[in-house]
């Protein structure tokens, strides 16, 4: 009884340093944050909150019974048979390049946007697991990248939806922060980047509905309906969004991490119709609809936003759900083709031209 109290005690303190000290934990808000978060509408009670009361807090005892059957349940084709294959694309390319607004999508729910002369990357996620630590997630699907992030040009700025793992990534900040000129996040997120190394000149926070002009491009914070958290005692202690990204030429949507719900139509009434909204669709399941929405929700949001076509993203990256990986991209078609929206489902790295209205890129995905 004595070593068994005493094998918990060591774990317990060491699991409360490694959460407590480990680097990609990021950083928490002061006092003075907080009392200036509570102007939001968004805090209250010192946590973010979504307009509508969820997600529901488990209790301990389920989220052992929801992370046993995560782990313990096998997913027929839950990843690619091999690791996805990008098309690769030169740093030339991207350094000189001078068209019409395109993206580059790394998978998952990463991009490269060049558009009016700005290199802009959204939730640049190039770690190799979507967890605080390389030995407590599996592996992506792509271990390449169309382009070695060493590679990529001066970046303008970086916009980040949330603070969740697959989407910010500690070791990626490392790797991109000397070269971004400003970064771009939901009201506390700012913090973590500050934890990693980022001066705080060079972070704007933004609440929903909150604009601001970068050069002739504007971008919006708008709602999602999610969560945040990176600790065991941090969870809603940031603010989760979509974002609009407006050109005089091209108006984008990103929908970050979201369930289903009416802020997508009021999105779409103040800022659409849309060229391109990249709409999550992937990891997904009845027991948390409401904070991810499920394919046939993805393509309903592409309408309620006045999305002139979708892709869906938040998929072909991790494996974060119990369904088949292709699952998302066959529903999420199907579905489209009911309401008569166009869905594009572009291969990682293949150029995405934002207002370019016809989906020629094939079923890459089909046989792997």
């Amino acid at each position: 009884m004595v070593t068994t109290l005493i094998i918990i005690g060591v774990l317990a303190i060491a699991i409360v340093a490694f959460t407590n000290f480990y680097p990609s934990f990021g950083g928490d808000s002061t006092k003075e944050q907080k009392l200036a978060y509570e102007q939001s509408q968004q805090f209250k009670e010192g946590k973010f909150r979504n307009v509508l009361p969820v997600p529901e807090d488990l209790a301990f005892s389920d989220k052992l019974s929801l992370a046993y059957k995560f782990f313990t349940t096998k997913v027929p084709n839950g990843r690619p048979k091999a690791d996805l294959v990008p098309q690769k694309i030169d740093s030339v390319n991207i350094a000189d390049y001078s068209g019409e607004a395109r993206m580059v999508w790394f998978g998952h729910s990463s991009f490269l946007l060049q558009i009016d002369g700005k290199n802009i990357l959204i939730d640049p996620m190039f770690g190799a697991v979507a967890a605080p630590h390389p030995l407590l997630g599996e592996k992506r699907f792509n271990k390449e990248f169309p382009i070695a992030i060493e590679q990529l040009p001066q970046i303008d700025a970086v916009i980040f939806s949330h603070d969740h793992y697959d989407h910010l990534d500690y070791e990626s900040v490392l790797k991109i922060k000397d070269k971004t000129n400003h970064f771009y996040t939901p009201l506390g997120v700012g913090n973590h980047l500050t934890a990693w190394g980022v001066s705080d000149a060079k972070i704007t926070e933004m609440d929903w509905w909150q604009e601001t002009q970068f050069g002739n491009l504007k971008f919006v914070c708008t709602p999602a309906q999610h969560f945040s958290g990176r600790g065991l005692n941090n969870a809603q202690s940031t603010l989760w969004s979509s974002w609009v990204i407006s050109s005089k030429h091209e108006n984008i949507f990103f929908s970050g991490d979201s369930g289903y719900a009416d802020h997508f139509k009021e999105i779409g009434d103040k800022y659409g119709p849309f060229d391109l909204a990249l709409m999550e669709c992937g990891q997904y399941n009845k027991m948390w609809s409401d904070i991810h929405m499920m394919p046939e929700e993805t393509a309903q949001a592409g309408i309620d936003v006045k999305a002139k076509k979708i892709m869906p993203i938040h998929w072909a990256g991790f494996k974060l759900a119990l369904h088949e990986w292709t699952d998302p991209i066959k529903r999420v078609e199907a579905k489209a083709a009911e309401l008569n929206i166009t869905v594009i489902s572009p291969q990682i790295g293949q150029e995405i031209i934002v207002k370019d209205s016809v989906n020629n890129y094939g079923d890459w995905w089909k046989g792997l």
